[in-house]
């Protein structure tokens, strides 16, 4: 048994198709099954059911999976803790960040980070802070940037919540209209009900932030008059440039968008916190500690030197 043919293992049961792990491997098919039945036949037992093309782990595949994974972590760790003996010149961080905040506040950690730490090596991770939180405890992630907080599991190791700040919810339009349409926002405030007869984009279910505006206009007693639903954040501030309606958005996305305007959110005003997760139980790596350094101080400039970000965004670390 060896480790590529855990990395191997793990990789099917996360996505459950042969050719999906085979193509985020790099490796042909066929050297991916091979990997597999060899560390069967080490074992003595099937990891995965096969049929119809449908794979699925097998009871000696369920009691496998997190000792590989485990195994595989602690791979890691060694890596990573010969990459310090090299300072920061070399290293490797393994960042978690929601979707909303990779196009805002994590866009600008890392163009700083990599200016000044060039040689170590970024992965970003843009998942839910649900998922994100699971990754962080599996040890699949150095750190994590998180919108909201969640209690971990007793199965899952002890992590370390650190708030970096909160910023405001905001309604956007495009600020020109591409067919000379009429404005959408009316004032430099709108109210919820003001939004919910608006044209509007929304996010996908599941979404964190689909989530929250979903349970605000529930709250009031309100139904949003949908044009599009079940983008990205990307797709939805491009339909919303492109005059296709409005949406319910952190103000931090604002940054560098000068084909969007705003107004604030009022009755009720919606906010959220944005929290910095690690594990306690693991000592970070001098790249992991620089990122953090880097992430706060990010984020002190956006909610006290930025001008457009200064009303909607407040430090609480």
């Amino acid at each position: 048994m060896n480790l590529e043919q855990l990395a191997s293992f793990v990789e099917v049961a996360n996505t459950g198709h042969f050719t999906k792990a085979a193509a985020t491997l790099h490796l042909a098919q066929p050297s991916l099954s091979r990997q597999i039945s060899t560390l069967e036949k080490e074992l003595g037992s099937e990891l995965f059911h096969r049929a119809h093309g449908h794979i699925s782990l097998t009871a000696a595949g369920e009691a496998l999976l997190p000792s590989a994974r485990r195994m595989l972590a602690d791979a890691e760790a060694v890596r990573r803790d010969m990459d310090e003996l090299a300072g920061l010149r070399k290293g490797r961080i393994r960042l978690g960040a929601t979707p909303t905040l990779c196009v805002s506040l994590v866009a600008e950690a890392i163009s700083g980070f990599h200016h000044e730490h060039p040689g170590v090596e970024l992965e970003l991770v843009e998942k839910g802070s649900r998922e994100l939180i699971e990754a962080l405890g599996a040890g699949e992630l150095d750190l994590a940037l998180i919108t909201r907080t969640l209690s971990p599991s007793a199965q899952m190791p002890r992590l370390r919540m650190q708030g970096v700040l909160s910023e405001d919810l905001v309604v956007i339009a495009a600020a020109e209209s591409p067919r000379g349409d009429a404005e959408f926002l009316p004032g430099d405030t709108v109210t919820l009900a003001d939004v919910a007869a608006l044209p509007q984009v929304l996010f996908h279910h599941g979404y964190d932030l689909r989530e929250a505006t979903s349970a605000a206009f529930d709250a009031a007693g309100l139904a949003p008059n949908i044009v599009v639903e079940g983008a990205e954040m990307d797709a939805v501030l491009r339909f919303v440039e492109r005059g296709l309606g409005v949406a319910i958005v952190p103000a931090m996305v604002l940054v560098d968008r000068p084909r969007l305007t705003s107004a604030q959110l009022l009755e009720p005003s919606l906010s959220r916190t944005v929290s910095l997760a690690t594990r306690a139980d693991v000592r970070p790596t001098r790249a992991a500690s620089a990122m953090e350094t880097t992430i706060l101080s990010t984020a002190r400039v956006l909610a006290e030197e930025d001008a457009g970000l200064a009303a909607h965004v407040r430090l609480v670390g």
